[in-house]
């Protein structure tokens, strides 16, 4: 793909993270429309794409609709949609990619790009458990995908009405470890928008970082209905969180993403939120499918792929599925 001016911008997906980085896009001077549906999109149309940072609001003006084709080709399109949301996206989303167009995946989890360029003995290989049947691979190809992890948090006050609440960063970065020029692009305008960018020397092995830390206490909460603190203050919890880390990332080590810290360091960084809501637990309270699949059934299916044994992330993904199949959740 050729080099070009990254001035036409869409979110698909205008929760709180897509409405975080829309609003900044648009503050860096890309045109922004936004794919949208119900309350979201009569919030859009009619008050335009609102942040509140501390006691301050603004408000931004946007073209939004529910059909992709109103919006037309683009030359970024961010999603930020949950996992069990994406097959849907894929099957829409086609009016909006063009030969130049970047796809910027802002999302949980693992996604289904994640072995493609990547992986020693691995890469190529589909995950079932986000791709089942290789029509999201088919709809938004590799080519056209440049990953990101997001280290902020946002929630929505309502509809179109996004609070920030701290992090500002995010990582980015070529499925291929590539330093090209649309991804030193792409995270020059979000520095323009007010966003920290770093640029991944591999994306994978950041996404595997946060996921190592999210795939266990996301799953919880849902078990539980407990916040961060109590989960983690609990020392037989704490145990078999590590436990199941300790699976992950030797599966982390087969697959080119190894990770040098012990599950007790990571403990140390998510007991400092203190009593947090996990996004899962935000999900379930709203009645919102659960993103199981992208943070454990994708590991139960590498620890398969790479031959590592998963008897906790077994144990915890069976319990967690059970009790979101209970809830009409998953």
């Amino acid at each position: 793909m050729t080099e070009k001016v990254i001035s036409k911008a869409c979110i698909y997906g205008a929760g709180a993270i897509g409405g975080w980085i829309g609003a900044g896009l648009a503050g860096a001077g890309c045109r922004l429309s936004v794919v949208a549906r119900g309350a979201t999109l009569q919030a859009l149309q009619q008050h335009g794409l609102r942040v509140q940072r501390g006691d301050a609001v603004t408000a931004t003006p946007v073209q939004a609709s529910s059909d992709p084709f109103d919006l037309g080709v683009q030359d970024l399109v961010v999603i930020a949609v949950k996992a069990p949301a994406l097959l849907d996206v894929a099957r829409q989303i086609g009016p909006l990619i063009g030969r130049d167009t970047i796809v910027l995946t802002a999302m949980n989890g693992v996604p289904w790009w994640f072995l493609q360029g990547f992986g020693g003995a691995y890469a190529g290989t589909r995950l079932q458990a986000v791709d089942a049947t290789g029509e999201i691979a088919q709809a938004i190809p590799a080519s056209h995908v440049v990953g990101c992890v997001v280290h902020a948090s946002c929630s929505l006050n309502a509809p179109g009405f996004v609070n920030h609440r701290f992090g500002n960063t995010l990582i980015v970065g070529e499925p291929s470890g590539a330093v090209t020029a649309r991804v030193q692009q792409l995270a020059a305008l979000l520095q323009r928008a007010g966003i920290d960018t770093v640029i991944a020397e591999q994306i994978q092995k950041d996404t595997w970082y946060k996921l190592w830390g999210n795939m266990t206490v996301n799953p919880i909460s849902l078990l539980t209905g407990a916040t961060t603190d109590l989960i983690m203050g609990d020392e037989l919890v704490r145990n078999f969180i590590s436990s199941v880390m300790l699976e992950a990332r030797e599966i982390g080590a087969r697959i080119g993403v190894p990770i040098a810290e012990r599950p007790e360091d990571r403990h140390a960084v998510t007991m400092k939120l203190g009593a947090f809501k996990t996004s899962m637990l935000q999900d379930v309270e709203a009645g919102r499918a659960v993103e199981l699949d992208a943070l454990v059934t994708v590991v139960r299916e590498l620890g398969q792929i790479t031959g590592v044994a998963t008897p906790y992330t077994d144990a915890l993904l069976g319990l967690a599925r059970l009790r979101a199949r209970g809830l009409g959740l998953y």
